[in-house]
Protein backbone atom coordinates (compact mmCIF):
# COMPACT_ATOMS: atom_id res chain seq x y z
CA UNK A 1 0.00 0.00 0.00
CA UNK A 2 1.09 3.16 -0.73
CA UNK A 3 1.47 6.53 0.76
CA UNK A 4 -1.10 9.00 -0.73
CA UNK A 5 1.90 11.95 -1.23
CA UNK A 6 4.94 11.48 -2.94
CA UNK A 7 7.93 10.16 -0.25
CA UNK A 8 10.61 12.97 -1.28
CA UNK A 9 13.19 10.69 0.85
CA UNK A 10 14.51 7.37 0.67
CA UNK A 11 14.48 5.49 3.47
CA UNK A 12 18.30 5.96 3.72
CA UNK A 13 18.59 9.61 4.41
CA UNK A 14 15.36 9.15 6.82
CA UNK A 15 17.24 6.57 8.70
CA UNK A 16 20.26 8.71 8.47
CA UNK A 17 18.54 11.55 10.00
CA UNK A 18 17.29 9.99 12.85
CA UNK A 19 20.22 8.87 13.47
CA UNK A 20 21.68 12.37 13.03
CA UNK A 21 19.34 13.61 15.72
CA UNK A 22 19.97 10.84 18.12
CA UNK A 23 24.08 11.07 18.28
CA UNK A 24 23.71 14.85 18.10
CA UNK A 25 20.77 15.77 20.43
CA UNK A 26 23.25 16.54 23.51
CA UNK A 27 24.88 19.51 21.63
CA UNK A 28 21.97 21.33 21.55
CA UNK A 29 18.88 22.76 24.33
CA UNK A 30 16.76 19.97 22.97
CA UNK A 31 15.71 17.10 20.88
CA UNK A 32 13.80 19.85 19.37
CA UNK A 33 16.92 22.55 18.40
CA UNK A 34 18.73 18.95 16.88
CA UNK A 35 16.27 18.02 14.65
CA UNK A 36 15.42 21.79 13.59
CA UNK A 37 19.41 21.96 12.84
CA UNK A 38 19.34 18.98 11.25
CA UNK A 39 16.05 19.25 9.37
CA UNK A 40 17.65 22.71 7.81
CA UNK A 41 20.30 20.59 6.19
CA UNK A 42 18.55 17.84 4.23
CA UNK A 43 15.86 20.10 3.39
CA UNK A 44 13.03 18.65 5.15
CA UNK A 45 10.78 20.41 7.73
CA UNK A 46 11.36 20.05 11.47
CA UNK A 47 8.08 18.34 11.97
CA UNK A 48 8.54 15.83 9.41
CA UNK A 49 12.26 14.82 11.08
CA UNK A 50 10.47 14.69 14.42
CA UNK A 51 7.83 12.25 12.95
CA UNK A 52 10.68 10.31 11.36
CA UNK A 53 12.65 10.28 15.05
CA UNK A 54 9.17 9.84 16.86
CA UNK A 55 8.81 6.37 14.62
CA UNK A 56 12.00 5.16 15.21
CA UNK A 57 11.98 5.67 19.04
CA UNK A 58 8.70 2.90 18.77
CA UNK A 59 10.11 1.04 16.49
CA UNK A 60 13.31 0.59 18.85
CA UNK A 61 10.95 0.25 22.35
CA UNK A 62 12.39 3.32 23.77
CA UNK A 63 8.76 5.09 23.56
CA UNK A 64 5.59 3.27 24.11
CA UNK A 65 3.50 3.19 21.23
CA UNK A 66 2.28 1.21 18.18
CA UNK A 67 5.05 -0.35 15.95
CA UNK A 68 4.42 0.05 12.54
CA UNK A 69 4.09 -3.93 12.20
CA UNK A 70 1.57 -4.27 14.57
CA UNK A 71 -0.19 -1.06 13.88
CA UNK A 72 -0.43 -2.70 9.33
CA UNK A 73 -1.49 -6.57 11.06
CA UNK A 74 -4.49 -4.79 12.46
CA UNK A 75 -5.54 -2.52 9.32
CA UNK A 76 -5.69 -6.02 7.84
CA UNK A 77 -7.34 -7.59 10.41
CA UNK A 78 -10.55 -4.86 10.77
CA UNK A 79 -10.26 -5.03 6.66
CA UNK A 80 -11.10 -8.83 7.13
CA UNK A 81 -13.65 -8.76 10.00
CA UNK A 82 -15.46 -5.96 7.89
CA UNK A 83 -15.51 -8.45 4.73
CA UNK A 84 -16.24 -11.03 6.71
CA UNK A 85 -19.44 -9.44 8.89
CA UNK A 86 -20.46 -8.26 5.25
CA UNK A 87 -20.40 -11.94 3.75
CA UNK A 88 -22.30 -12.95 6.87
CA UNK A 89 -24.85 -10.35 6.64
CA UNK A 90 -25.27 -11.31 2.79
CA UNK A 91 -25.73 -15.22 3.97
CA UNK A 92 -28.23 -13.88 7.19
CA UNK A 93 -30.60 -12.71 4.33
CA UNK A 94 -30.60 -14.82 1.80
CA UNK A 95 -31.20 -17.58 4.27
CA UNK A 96 -34.40 -15.50 5.24
CA UNK A 97 -35.47 -15.35 1.57
CA UNK A 98 -35.14 -18.67 0.79
CA UNK A 99 -37.06 -19.67 3.49
CA UNK A 100 -39.69 -17.27 3.26
CA UNK A 101 -40.17 -19.11 -0.41
CA UNK A 102 -40.27 -21.95 0.86
CA UNK A 103 -42.94 -21.24 2.97
CA UNK A 104 -44.92 -19.59 0.63
CA UNK A 105 -44.30 -23.50 -1.89
CA UNK A 106 -47.63 -25.74 -1.87
CA UNK A 107 -47.21 -28.56 0.38
CA UNK A 108 -46.50 -31.78 -1.77
CA UNK A 109 -48.05 -34.97 -0.48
Amino acid sequence: MTSKTTNKFSPEVRARAVRMVLEHEGEHPSRWAAATSIAGKIGCSTHTLMDWVKKADIEAGRTSGVPSEVAERMKALERENRELRQANEILRKASAYFAAAELDRPFKK
